[in-house]
């Protein structure tokens, strides 16, 4: 039995949903109280610097800290905005 219209009928339908439910203007940044964000000392860490250090939880809860994992390789990954 060939499932391939299926899975096309399938797919069709969920990019469907998604369209229909997006939002036709994208969520306010910052502040929705309409106050100024908080200035940001963006001068401190240039490229090629090395990161401050910083502890973070892992996936198990345990901590880690960024300059443990110094010698090895690293990627940072910042994400911003709504989920």
């Amino acid at each position: 039995m060939n499932r391939l219209p299926l899975v096309v009928v399938f797919l069709i339908g969920i990019a469907v949903a998604v369209w229909a439910t997006r939002s036709s203007e994208p969520p306010p940044l910052g502040p929705v109280d309409g106050s100024d964000l908080p200035a940001v000392d963006t001068g401190r860490v240039a490229v090629g610097d090395i990161a401050p250090d910083f502890t973070l939880e892992s996936r198990e809860g345990e901590p880690v800290t960024l300059s443990e994992l110094r010698g090895q390789r690293v990627l940072l990954v910042f994400y911003r905005g709504h989920w």
